[in-house]
């Protein structure tokens, strides 16, 4: 299901940013020769030629592009180059609007990400969890927050580097875009100042995870609803919906977190599960797998909302206060990927070793049919970094045909056709590389050593 979300999210995204480049070559009257969602080299799924441009799928799933007539590109057609140039070709257009056809795939990547950031508003509006209202602390799902980051199960994060927290909601990203600054949390009643490691980003890096939050809001141990078919080692056990387990051999449990931690030195081994039904204590026996669980759900947010383990501060936006809301939230997302981006590129962080590729991409997308609102949130965030990306001035990405341009633009010097073939195969080398990186990190852990 992950894999189907993200072919179809990437196709999209390729498909309108691609468009962004056609339209714009087609008004200042740029021949544009092919128009393909994925590449074709040596032969297309599909193709159909309508007037001067042929339209297409090509077999490998990279991206895709459009050919526009005159222009150095990935195609790498340099015998065309060497005719002289037609009006209908793009080198023989002015510098600005040369500029304009370069940015038009990274301005509609932005323009769509406003639109559906504010869709999504305003069809399943927002929810948030104000930091003061959790009343349990926090729940580590990542082992190492508790390892590295210093922080315990329990705690009340109040302030991140001087900042207060106002929504639980913000907290992963703050602690990542902060590592090697303080945390302050309230544990058992005393204020507590922790410091982060600076390569706290490095370490999270090295790890496999099922989470994509490194902390949560802590529950108590009470069963969430299990799935007709479930075959868990706790639905066997006869464990059933809002159970509240207690104990699990001799040792008290009153928070989920508290069941995890004890099970990881029970591995495929039995424990004895004591619960509470109603009003009587049932002893039952239980399984546990190789990872050291029962196969227990959570309760839904609602259901916590109406406990007081934390509120739920939902928020509906009519159409016209949608929009202007979704364009907010991009330039939110935007800032908080620059950041992450600058932390990559900081040595001292170990970011480059959380460079992923498509196996990373995929994870992050819902692993249920139709939860329509996670994709599509993913789908505006994955807009926004293709635009970020594309802008970077570097050879083969539209920010390097633009730093070309604007330089033509200030000397009145325009770069020469031959050095814009060599700068074109040394971007898609770079290209290559990087991508060739990111997936070995996904399946060998490359640079996760």
């Amino acid at each position: 299901m992950q894999v189907f979300y993200l072919i179809l999210s990437l196709s999209i995204l390729v498909i309108l940013h691609e468009f962004g480049h056609y339209i714009t070559a087609r008004w200042f009257k740029c021949r544009v020769e092919k128009f393909y969602l994925f590449f074709d080299p040596w032969f297309s799924i599909v193709k159909k030629k309508v007037g001067d441009t042929e339209y297409g799928i090509g077999w490998l799933p990279l991206g895709g592009y459009v050919k526009i007539a005159g222009m150095v590109d990935e195609s790498m057609d340099t015998e065309a180059m060497k005719l002289p140039p037609k009006p209908y070709e793009f080198r023989s257009k002015p510098a600005w609007q040369r500029l304009i056809i370069m940015l038009g795939g990274i301005i509609v990547n932005i323009l769509l990400a406003f639109v559906i950031y504010g869709m999504v508003l305003f069809i399943w509006g927002e929810e948030k969890v104000p930091n003061a209202t959790v009343s349990n602390g926090i729940w580590c799902t990542d082992t190492l927050m508790i390892k590295s980051g210093g922080l315990e199960n329990g705690d009340k994060i109040v302030a991140i580097n001087g900042q207060k927290v106002n929504y639980f909601d913000d907290i992963t990203s703050l602690l990542i875009l902060n590592g090697g600054k303080s945390i302050e949390v309230n544990r058992n009643g005393v204020d507590t100042n922790i410091q982060l490691p600076i390569d706290l980003i490095g370490q999270l890096s090295k790890v496999k995870r099922t989470n994509t939050s490194l902390i949560i809001p802590r529950v108590p141990a009470i069963v969430g609803e299990f799935a007709k078919d479930d075959t868990s080692n706790a639905a066997r056990a006869g464990i059933k919906y809002n159970d509240i387990i207690v104990m699990l051999d001799s040792t008290p449990i009153s928070f989920m977190d508290q069941i995890g931690t004890y099970l990881q030195a029970k591995k495929n081994q039995q424990v004895a599960v004591t619960v509470i039904r109603g009003q009587q204590a049932l002893h039952l026996t239980s399984k546990v797998d190789g990872d050291g669980k029962l196969g227990i759900a959570l309760l839904s947010p609602d259901q916590y909302d109406s406990m007081g383990v934390y509120k739920l501060q939902k928020t509906k936006y009519s159409f016209f206060a949608a929009i202007p809301a979704g364009v907010g939230m991009t330039f939110e997302k935007l800032g908080n990927y620059v950041d992450q981006f600058k932390l990559i590129l900081n040595p001292k962080t170990g970011g480059a070793k959380g460079i992923g590729g498509f196996k990373t991409i995929a994870s992050v997308f819902p692993t249920a049919w139709g939860d329509w609102e996670g994709f599509w949130r993913i789908t505006a965030f994955l807009s926004i970094i293709l635009a970020f990306m594309n802008l970077l001035p570097i050879p083969a990405l539209d920010g390097g045909h633009v730093l070309f341009t604007l330089v033509e633009m200030i000397t009145g010097r325009k770069p020469s056709e031959k050095f814009l073939e060599y700068a074109q195969v040394v971007g898609m080398v770079l290209l290559f590389a990087l991508m060739i990186y990111a997936n070995g990190n996904d399946w060998f852990g490359w640079g996760r050593r």
